[in-house]
């Protein structure tokens, strides 16, 4: 049986112990407005029929996603905060890692599927009732989840029986940096984790940056309602591709620069990942998607006159 992992970050903060009662109302207020957030979008996209698009399935998909990539990490950072010792076992660990990264690149693949979608409702609108039916709909949204799920799982299942020679997580939750308890690496797992890497997250990146790139290039040639349908359309796309990818990109680099990079740094960008994502995602759907802002105002002004 694998002995617990002990997660060295928060021995520092919880040394704090007349602020750690500070840090879990914080982190738990946090919390509450993520789900609140996220469920507010989700339940406007729900209620209302003219938001019965596919455009707006996959923004409250990629929502409930945020719910969940939260609720993975939040109720044990809670837990911690009022512990004096912050352990996890090695198989628990193993599992919160797995769904972490699940769910971080089923965002990856979400993010591509509604740059499809906005590519052929822009550049193909005349295809774009036969080609995003509500059966491919469906199966877009069953591939960005079980794909990342199915590939992981591998991983998992080689990494289940490694030997640890270091029993002290340098992070304040499971991520990678658990590969830097292991005794040897395996270079078998090291190339998959390079053949994990590039499928389910660079290539959707490429395939983003390549489908905006032809809207650009034809809303720009096109009439100006197209280039302001476009840039209202994919704007908030691009904002949430950009502030992902700068964080997934941290989460993958950190380990390989970690004795040179500073523990306040490292856990100051620790806490954006879990923190700014989940929650600016909703407002920045929320805000300028039009659609959605609308229903938003109503139902703002419904609550302020009860």
């Amino acid at each position: 049986m694998k002995q617990d992992l002990l997660q060295d970050c928060w021995i520092r903060l919880t040394k704090l112990q007349k602020y750690r009662y500070l840090y879990f109302v914080i982190m738990f207020t946090v919390y509450i407005l993520i789900i609140c957030f996220n469920a507010t979008i989700v339940c406007l996209i729900v209620i209302h029929k003219n938001l019965h698009e596919p455009m707006y399935i996959f923004i409250a998909a990629l929502l409930l996603n945020s719910v969940l990539y939260s609720t993975n990490i939040y109720p044990k950072l809670l837990i911690d905060f009022l512990s004096e010792k912050q352990i996890i076992s090695y198989s628990a660990c193993l599992f919160q890692a797995y769904v972490y990264y699940t769910l971080a690149t089923s965002e990856f693949l979400l993010l591509a599927a509604m740059a499809y979608d906005r590519y052929v409702s822009i550049c193909k609108p005349l295809q774009y009732p036969t080609i995003m039916r509500k059966r491919n709909i469906c199966i877009l949204l069953v591939v960005t989840w079980l794909v990342p799920a199915c590939q992981l799982a591998v991983s998992v299942a080689l990494n289940a029986n490694i030997k640890l020679c270091s029993f002290t997580l340098k992070g304040i939750f499971c991520n990678n940096s658990i590969y830097k308890c292991q005794c040897v690496s395996s270079g078998a797992l090291s190339i998959y984790g390079v053949f994990m890497l590039v499928n389910i997250a660079l290539l959707p990146m490429l395939f983003i940056l390549f489908t905006y790139t032809r809207i650009l290039l034809i809303s720009y040639r096109s009439c100006k309602t197209v280039r302001n349908k476009a840039a209202q359309t994919c704007l908030p796309h691009l904002l949430v591709l950009i502030g992902f990818s700068c964080f997934f990109i941290y989460d993958i680099i950190i380990v390989k620069v970690e004795s040179d990079f500073p523990k306040t740094a490292r856990l100051i960008m620790t806490l954006q990942v879990i923190l700014y994502h989940p929650l600016f995602n909703p407002v920045i759907y929320g805000l300028k998607m039009k659609e959605i802002s609308k229903h938003l105002k109503k139902l703002l002004l419904q609550l302020k006159s009860h």
